[in-house]
């Protein structure tokens, strides 16, 4: 056997070759979700299962098993590089092994056409389109469950693959504390925007003019355009296919240039973060992030604590008036109090901040429920409809503004939804300390200055790559792990005082 340098550097280059093939196929997947001609899926779901089996053989085999025993056997120093890798290494290895490759590829092939089942039936409404598809996506993560292994519920095997160390019964007892919090403020939140018409800002944005707003905002976040663009889909995301390459994509309403700006700023949150990981540990944990929960309290920030900041609107106003002449009917004030008007809603990615965390409970409710079988994929519409009529007094006329909204299942990824909720907690947290260290900050961001802010985040967050997983990273960036406390004082001084 090689000495521990030399199989390391094996490893790594082997990581790294596994890192070019993702790449190239998360490359097909933006491309499937912004260019594609619809005759390609077929094809495109075969070049998915082929370049996922080949990067799972890659790393799954006796070869990577034997480099990774020679880098632990040669011992590391605990903080080093070569040791943070070689443990998460070690982490992803033991998880990956016991994913048969066909299955990987199955579930490649199979989540392909879901997606596009997804996109029929949403534009269509009917829950009906998409429910075999459905059917199939929740029997495979049973048996990612199975074969992964868990301890409680099968949902925290699919719980560490997003938000590693986190378990359903965290989940759900901060869930718990959240949700009947969330109630109290609500109320009264609803009763205060009341005197806020809800078409208030509803006029004629022409798209050209949103994407030329956007762009600004995004630049002046700290985004890097030059390490990235912007473009259209059916759901916004953000996916990075390489140092360098960094791309967001969202919607336009004309009727209402806000939904595509949040959207951006949201994104572009999620961009600042990959655009400030260190590009030179591709290929290895220490350039991919600690969690999606860590990853979305940095969309959340951006979007929330920034954007939908009071004196946000100090700033943009007169750029938004150069690009939305009709705006100058409106100041500033009434601009902050629209953007952040309180109404229970269908859609998560256009809900309020009091509300959005109960879209994320009901989402967590459903996946738990179907994964220890207590509710099959087909009575998903009743049991959602339902239920959130009772959590947020609306009844669900359509399916595609009820269960068929979000793209998530159709990609299998179950377990993903607590962690949008989880970014919550934690931006206002980060936002918390922050302002602590920097009380020059309130001022700077009425001004559109964002760029001790992006140090901060960069300074305590983006450069730790994986080297700690989410709690140790919010204890080392705040003092404490992930606490709803924070999210809910945020919400009760912005909504109630």
């Amino acid at each position: 056997m090689a000495t521990e340098s030399a199989a390391y550097r094996k490893l790594l280059k082997r990581t790294r070759e596994i890192a070019l093939v993702s790449a190239a196929s998360d490359l097909l997947s933006w491309d499937l979700d912004t260019y594609m001609p619809p005759k390609a899926l077929a094809f495109r779901a075969e070049q998915f299962a082929h370049l996922g089996g080949h990067t799972h053989k890659l790393f799954t085999s006796r070869k990577v098993g034997d480099l990774l025993s020679a880098c632990e056997q040669n011992g590391l120093a605990a903080d080093s590089a070569e040791a943070v890798n070689v443990r998460e290494w070690r982490r992803l290895y033991q998880r990956a092994t016991r994913l048969p490759a066909r299955f990987v590829e199955k579930f490649q092939r199979t989540r392909t056409h879901a997606r596009e089942a997804w996109k029929e039936a949403r534009q269509r409404s009917q829950f009906k389109v998409f429910k075999p598809h459905l059917q199939k996506v929740v029997e495979l993560n049973r048996q990612r469950a199975e074969y992964w292994g868990y301890s409680e519920s099968p949902y925290d095997a699919l719980l560490e693959e997003h938000e590693p160390g986190m378990r359903t019964a965290q989940v759900r007892s901060l869930f718990a504390e959240l949700r009947p919090a969330i109630g109290e403020v609500l109320g009264k939140a609803v009763e205060r925007s009341a005197a806020v018409p809800p078409d208030l800002i509803e006029g004629n944005y022409p798209v050209a003019a949103q994407q030329a707003l956007n762009r600004k905002v995004a630049e002046a976040m700290g985004f890097d355009f030059a390490a990235g663009r912007i473009d259209t889909t059916t759901h916004p995301f953000c996916t990075t296919l390489g140092p360098g390459d960094c791309r967001l994509t969202t919607r336009y309403n004309e009727r209402n240039f806000t939904q595509s700006l949040y959207g951006i700023m949201h994104e572009a949150g999620h961009g600042l973060y990959e655009q400030g990981l260190p590009a030179e540990h591709f290929g290895s944990p220490l350039c991919m992030a600690a969690s999606l929960g860590i990853h979305e309290s940095q969309s959340r920030l951006w979007e929330n604590h920034v954007g939908r900041h009071p004196r946000f609107w100090e700033h943009w106003h007169p750029i938004a008036c150069e690009h939305f002449p009709e705006l100058k009917r409106l100041t500033p004030t009434q601009l902050a109090a629209a953007v952040n008007r309180v109404t229970p809603s269908f859609i998560r990615v256009e809900a309020d901040q009091v509300t959005y965390d109960l879209h994320i409970i009901l989402r967590f409710e459903v996946e738990v429920k179907l994964m220890e079988k207590q509710l099959a994929a087909g009575d998903v519409p009743a049991y959602w409809n339902e239920n959130f009529q009772n959590m947020l007094g609306l009844k669900v006329e359509r399916d595609a503004d009820g269960c068929l909204q979000d793209i998530h299942w159709s990609l299998g990824e179950l377990g993903y939804f607590p962690t949008y909720t989880l970014g919550n907690l934690n931006a206002a947290q980060f936002m918390e300390r922050v302002l602590q260290d920097q009380p020059g900050l309130e001022g700077e961001l009425s001004r559109g200055e964002y760029g001790n802010l992006l140090k901060w985040l960069r300074e305590r967050v983006h450069r730790h790559g994986l080297r700690y997983h989410s709690q140790d990273l919010m204890q080392k960036a705040t003092g404490e792990p992930t606490s709803g406390k924070h999210h809910l004082d945020y919400l009760r001084k912005k909504f109630l005082q």
